[in-house]
């Protein structure tokens, strides 16, 4: 397995927000903006639905999806963003590995929101970073 770069993993260790996009049976796509925890250990992002959302119905284990990444305030010049495509995670892997407790443990408010815990295991990310020139990128795949 090909290691996520330092550079990448602690971009996505600061942030919080991902927008994380689905497409349903008749290919037309829906995205939403949500708090992501990083798992490091099995490159996974870790998100909650609200129960009874629309993305609810399109959350579907084995799903492609995609997205981004970035900080909280934007400098134009000086900007950094990861674009990501991942496969969800079938939700007894999420049980085994224990990712509601880590999505709990970095966001305990969420506890009181009925929903459900969802992951995608990472298959793409590309950092963007022109603080070290523009149009620096970095590419992971496993």
């Amino acid at each position: 397995m090909n290691i996520i770069q330092d550079n990448i993993k602690s971009f996505l260790q600061v942030n919080k927000i991902a927008t994380v996009c689905f497409v349903d049976d008749n290919n037309k796509p829906y995205c939403i903006n949500c708090f992501y925890v990083f798992d490091e250990e099995h490159s996974i992002l870790i998100f909650k639905s609200s129960v009874g959302s629309t993305h609810q119905g399109l959350i579907k284990p084995a799903a492609f999806i995609s997205g981004t990444i970035l900080p909280d305030s934007v400098d134009t010049l000086n900007i950094k963003g990861i674009q990501f495509i991942g496969k969800l995670v079938d939700p007894k892997e999420i049980d085994t590995l224990k990712l509601s407790s880590k999505y709990m443990k970095k966001y305990p408010m969420s506890i009181a929101i009925a929903g459900y815990v969802w992951a995608a295991k990472l298959d793409f990310l590309k950092f963007t970073d022109n603080t070290l020139g523009f149009g620096t990128k970095t590419i992971w795949k496993p």
